[in-house]
């Protein structure tokens, strides 16, 4: 029995997903999104008469993510709300003998009115009193929570297919960053006996204006440039970050915090290969890494 697992493939912190559900009377619709971030934010936004509700979600919603801003909302609407109908019997009395008194004043003034019926009484503010029913939100809670993971799955769906085109585009600047690194490689040694050429040639002159000079300090101190000079450590490190890189993509997962971090690596060793190539040529290739450096942290800011 084999023990390899496996690896988790990279995720993007960017996604959306959207559903929907019902349980008679009430309706619902889910949607969760989430932009980069340095930690992980997660926001609910649901009604506050479910009880219970957030603080089920929650958790839920963390097991799915492990950087970046999340925002899960939910919208509740109830069908056929259905009143209870109940009559006021103290306002009845009250506008009834409201309407006896009206009448009485408007014949004593010469005024005939229409006839009252029950309809205009019964329509007017505080007889008849209507009351919706207070259902029990368990049920209620029960099936939205059933109904979070297939939302949480396509939430899902959606940031690994983004990861996926994620890890070929970083996996293809890599090859360039190696292909770039190769070439700087190859200019430096191409490079050293025309480094050796210029050391001696400078010592040579310094020796034939100087004749207080000491020989042997002069060899030092021109040993020492070659020294700042030389740019193997930079592009042996170099390598030995693509090969890093490589293999965090590899394990797949919440690595967007190491690439990140790796990243600022690749920066710092391609600067310092800029500032000692004191040759056009190494000097271009070392911009170049810089710039496809820059282009691949960009891309590594939205790796979960």
């Amino acid at each position: 029995m084999s023990d390899k697992t496996t690896p988790t493939p990279l995720r993007s912190m960017t996604g959306f997903a959207a559903g929907t559900g019902a349980m008679d009377p009430f309706r619902w619709s889910w949607d969760i999104r989430c932009v980069n971030g340095k930690g992980l934010d997660v926001r609910l936004r649901v009604p506050d008469w479910i009880d219970g509700l957030e603080a089920a979600a929650r958790p839920m919603v963390a097991a799915h993510a492990h950087r970046g801003n999340v925002t899960l909302s939910l919208r509740v609407t109830r069908d056929d709300a259905v009143a209870a109908v109940s009559l006021n019997t103290a306002q009845m009395q009250a506008m009834v003998q409201a309407l006896l008194e009206i009448e009485a004043e408007a014949m004593e003034q010469g005024l005939s009115l229409a006839p009252s019926r029950a309809s205009d009484i019964a329509a007017m503010r505080g007889v008849i009193e209507q009351t919706v029913a207070q259902d029990d939100p368990a049920p209620l809670r029960a099936s939205l929570l059933a109904d979070l993971p297939a939302l949480l799955e396509a939430f899902d769906a959606m940031r690994t297919a983004e990861g996926a085109a994620l890890t070929e585009v970083l996996t293809g600047q890599l090859a360039q960053i190696a292909t770039l690194t190769d070439e700087a490689a190859a200019l430096a040694e191409a490079r050293k006996s025309e480094v050796a050429e210029t050391l001696n040639r400078n010592l040579a002159r310094v020796l034939a204006n100087a004749d207080a000079a000491d020989p042997d300090r002069v060899a030092q101190e021109l040993a020492l440039l070659a020294v700042k000079a030389d740019v193997t450590e930079e592009i042996d490190r170099l390598h030995a970050h693509v090969h890093a890189a490589h293999g965090l993509i590899g394990q797949g997962g919440a690595v967007g915090r190491k690439l990140d971090f790796l990243m600022q690596e690749f920066n710092r060793e391609a600067n310092t290969l800029c500032s000692k190539a004191q040759n056009a040529e190494l000097t271009r290739v070392g911009l170049a890494l810089k710039a496809l450096i820059d282009q691949m942290r960009e891309q590594v800011q939205n790796v979960e």
